[in-house]
C-alpha cells in the first residue's frame, strides 16, 4: 500500500469509498478501546475520544434512610442497609449499601436496556470532582454490580453503558445518622 501523500486524486477517492463504507465501531468496543490507552497518553487524546460518549446525569428518586412519612408502617423499620435508587434516560439503579464489618459493600443493579458495561467508584474531593484511586468493576449480563471493602466517605460513581456515561449524584457511604 502507498503512502496517502503519494496517491492520486482516483486512488485517493478509491480509497475514501473504501473507508466509508466501514461499519461504524461498536460503542461498547470503543469505550473498551479508549480505557486501555495508557495514563501516559496525553489526556487530550482521551478526553477527545471519550468525547463520543453522552454525558447523562442520573436523579435520585428513592432514599430508604430519607425520612419515611407516617404511613409507611412495617416498612418504615430502622435498616443499617440502604438502599438507593437513581433514574437515568430510560434506566433505573437500584444500589444497596451494607456494612461488612469495618466497612461498606455497595452491590446493585442496572434496569434497563440490556448493555454490557462496568462501574467506576471514585472517592469525591471537596470541590466536587473525582479523586484518583478509582476502583472499577463489570456489569455482568444480569446488569448487576457488587464493590466490596468501600470505606466510610463520600463517593462519584459513573456507569459506562452503550455509549452513555452515567453519572450519580454525590454518594455518601456510612453509618446511618442520628
Amino acid at each position: 500500500m502507498k503512502p496517502i501523500a503519494s496517491l492520486n486524486d482516483s486512488e485517493f477517492a478509491q480509497l475514501l469509498q473504501r473507508a466509508v463504507a466501514l461499519p461504524d465501531v461498536p460503542p461498547r468496543l470503543a469505550r473498551d478501546a479508549i480505557e486501555l490507552w495508557s495514563t501516559a497518553q496525553p489526556k487530550t487524546l482521551k478526553t477527545v475520544a471519550a468525547a463520543g460518549l453522552r454525558l447523562v446525569t442520573a436523579a435520585l428518586s428513592f432514599d430508604s434512610w430519607a425520612r419515611p412519612p407516617l404511613a409507611m408502617g412495617m416498612r418504615s423499620v430502622a435498616s443499617d442497609t440502604r438502599h438507593l435508587l437513581f433514574s437515568a434516560q430510560g434506566r433505573d439503579i437500584d444500589l444497596r449499601i451494607s456494612p461488612v464489618s469495618n466497612q461498606f459493600a455497595l452491590s446493585g443493579q442496572i434496569l434497563g436496556p440490556d448493555e454490557a458495561g462496568m462501574i467506576e467508584l471514585s472517592t469525591q474531593s471537596p470541590d466536587g470532582h473525582a479523586a484518583s484511586g478509582a476502583r472499577v468493576v463489570p456489569i455482568d449480563a444480569l446488569g448487576e454490580f457488587r464493590l466490596d471493602g468501600v470505606p466510610g466517605g463520600t463517593y462519584r460513581m459513573t456507569l459506562r453503558m452503550g455509549g452513555d456515561e452515567i453519572v450519580l449524584p454525590p454518594i455518601e457511604v456510612g453509618t446511618r445518622p442520628g
